[in-house]
Formats: C-alpha cells, structure tokens, sequence
C-alpha cells in the first residue's frame, strides 16, 4: 500500500465504533428480528452489536467480492449456503458488515433481504462515498484504505477452496 492515507481500527477503537452503531440502532427505535452478518468481514461488527443489542437471532450469508487489495470481482456473489427464507420472511432484519465500499455486495444482500423481509435496514463501521447505497446505520465517512484489526496480518495459511 505504499504511503497511501490509511484508516487505522484498533480493537479499543472497534468496541467504541460497535457500541455506536447498536446505539444509532436503538435511538432510531429500529427493532430487528434477524441480525443477518455478511461474511467474513460483518462477523466481528455483528457479534458485537448483537450483544449490545442483546440479540440472539443471528445469521450469516456469504459473499465474494474482493480478492484482494483493490481487487474484485465484475460482481459480488453468493456462496453456499444461503440462509433459509424462512428465517427472514415477515421478519425485520438488520444486516451488518465492516464497509460499504462499492456498496454493491450491501445492495445485492439487502434486494435479497427485502423479497422475503418486512423491512430491512444496513450498518457498517465505515461507508465510503462512492458506495451505491447509503446505508441507514454508519460509524464513520472515508476515502481511505481501512485497515481492520482482524485483517491487517497476513493469514497463517494458505487459502482453502470450497471447490470439492
């Protein structure tokens, strides 16, 4: 990454920024049934608002995007399993991860949200401005590279395929 401007989250600054959000939910009288986390980087944010919204109804759904450092896809796309309709129909969900930076794989997991929810609402640690939706929940605006205290080291292995 060079000397490109950096936006920094330590895990002190991650409690604080969680805590917020489950605040900005509970002040805005949003009640959420479904607490959905899009892997892998909504799984911290959403355990830890879940708690301090004292939620237990959560579930994941996975979506591939970035493959790397500025790299992605031409699109973001699911990956097995997708969470079963019925925990999401007639319901009111809050879906949740680290960065709306394009805002296309919120986007696509909210228009999947909203054929089976009642309403569907999203938050984010941090949203860029060129993201192509604005979300309802936000800790913080940047244009900078974010580095996230659970990914900021490189992984100790080598990836896994789920190709079998």
């Amino acid at each position: 990454m060079g000397d490109a401007a950096r936006e920094v989250l330590t895990w002190d600054r991650f409690g604080e920024a969680a805590r917020d959000l489950a605040r900005q939910v509970v002040d805005s009288g949003y009640r959420p049934d479904v607490v959905l986390s899009i892997t892998r980087g909504g799984l911290l944010p959403a355990g830890a608002i879940a708690y301090a919204l004292d939620h237990k109804n959560i579930h994941i759904i996975n979506v591939e995007f970035y493959t790397g450092v500025d790299q992605r896809l031409p699109q973001p796309i699911f990956l097995p399993p997708l969470p079963s309709t019925n925990y999401l129909d007639d319901r009111t969900v809050l879906i949740i991860d680290d960065v709306a930076d394009t805002g296309e794989t919120l986007r696509m997991v909210r228009d999947f949200c909203d054929e089976h929810a009642s309403e569907s609402r999203t938050a984010v640690l941090y949203e860029k401005p060129r993201s192509v939706i604005a979300c309802d929940y936000v800790w913080k605006q940047t244009d900078e590279w974010i580095a996230f205290p659970w990914s900021s080291l490189p992984p100790l292995t080598t990836p896994t395929r789920l190709d079998n």
